[in-house]
């Protein structure tokens, strides 16, 4: 699947929106990609993660155990990269505001596991899950995403497989560009969606 196929199905599901956007990061963008909506039709999160399937490396993927996501974006991304791979998949959730497997999921000690994620802008909430899946005695091999905001530049410690790079400037709140400044911020994620 090329960058523009991969588009092509952000539009087609109202996903590639515009404006001011306030990411989990705290991170201030003028684009957002809403990958509930795209994940939302299942045929179409089906092509997807299989699409970023066919580029995970075969080595990597004989290897694998399971794959775990981080709640609540990741969740719907990592089932369908389970599917797509023949793997079971679990999630990682915050309940006291820290990653922690619930829920009866277990790791078999030293499982190999790849951490899927709908979106990576910072990296930072992958490796916050990746330290979950490690304290749950699992070893994360290999990491994917959807999308990777950062366009390259988030290192989560394993070797990185978006579906598609997204070079899309963020900014701080307190260096916004006039055009964005003039615009009211939303915050459409998942971490308390309101406007700003």
């Amino acid at each position: 699947m090329t960058d523009e196929q991969v588009l092509a199905e952000f539009r087609a599901a109202e996903a590639l929106l515009e404006g001011h956007f306030i990411l989990s990061s705290g991170l201030r963008s003028s684009r957002y990609l809403q990958c509930a909506r795209v994940l939302m039709n299942p045929a179409r999160a089906a092509r997807l993660a299989e699409a970023l399937a066919l580029r995970i490396p075969d080595k990597l993927k004989i290897q694998l155990g399971a794959v775990v996501s981080p709640a609540m974006g990741g969740v719907i991304a990592g089932h369908e990269m389970g599917r797509a791979l023949g793997l079971d998949a679990m999630f990682v959730e915050r309940p006291d505001g820290v990653f922690h497997l619930r829920r009866g999921f277990r790791l078999e000690p030293g499982q190999k596991i790849l951490l899927m994620e709908d979106v990576v802008t910072t990296g930072l909430s992958s490796r916050e899950a990746i330290k979950a899946v490690e304290q749950a005695g699992g070893q994360v091999i290999a990491a994917a995403a959807l999308v990777d905001r950062s366009n390259g530049k988030a290192d989560l410690g394993v070797p990185f497989f978006p579906l598609i790079r997204l070079d899309v400037p963020t900014y701080q709140p307190d260096a916004l560009p006039p055009e964005l400044a003039a615009l009211p911020a939303t915050k459409p994620g998942s971490r308390a969606a309101v406007a700003a």
